[in-house]
């Protein structure tokens, strides 16, 4: 055998040991109920992630809010790369939840999940608002617009939170050029 086809299956065999992540506690809850989804690896904390299609987002938050996620810790988005995709991410909390536990158990551990939408960067990326059913999702939806140029569809005041309304483009996107139209002040 060659060097090069002994690499190959090498290269092969890597491959095809790469496994599915295995479905934790909240992805088996949705599976049971009937909602499809992406698992996802865990995070490097432990923290089970799960992808969601952005046409189902509302109606997956509102099930895992009636299964007592019913904080939403932090929302934001981050882009993969030039040409690669935007993902949007809702860390959910079991807050009331905990609080009880705590009373009894000081040790009880926290539920928590965050769910991630992949769009498209092609285009007006758009996803629906969880603002109705997270009002702390309100000035974290516009940062992620304003910094990505993702769209909420139903969001109450879809506008720009920390750039100028004037500024072109989306500041946090990878592949994103400066304009030169704002220049630095004098010092004197």
């Amino acid at each position: 055998m060659s060097e090069t086809s002994a690499n190959t299956s090498a290269s092969n065999e890597r491959t095809a040991a790469v496994v599915a992540p295995t479905a934790g506690p909240v992805s088996q809850w949705l599976q049971h109920q009937g909602f499809e989804h992406e698992v996802l690896e865990p995070d490097h904390v432990g923290i089970e992630q799960i992808g969601v299609d952005a046409a189902v987002l509302p109606i997956i938050a509102a099930a895992l809010k009636s299964n007592g996620f019913d904080y939403l810790q932090c929302h934001g988005g981050y882009d993969e790369g030039p040409g690669q995709r935007l993902v949007c991410f809702y860390h959910l909390l079991a807050m009331a939840e905990q609080l009880e536990a705590m009373a009894s158990d000081p040790s009880a551990s926290l539920r928590e999940v965050r769910l991630k939408v992949f769009l498209s960067r092609e285009g007006k990326p758009v996803l629906p608002s969880i603002y109705g059913l997270f009002r702390g999702a309100d000035w974290q939806e516009r940062e992620t617009f304003d910094m990505y140029g993702i769209q909420f569809e139903g969001h109450p005041h879809p506008k720009r939170l920390l750039m100028p309304e004037d500024w072109k483009g989306w500041p946090l996107r990878k592949d994103y050029v400066q304009p030169d139209f704002y220049e630095m002040q004098d010092a004197y």
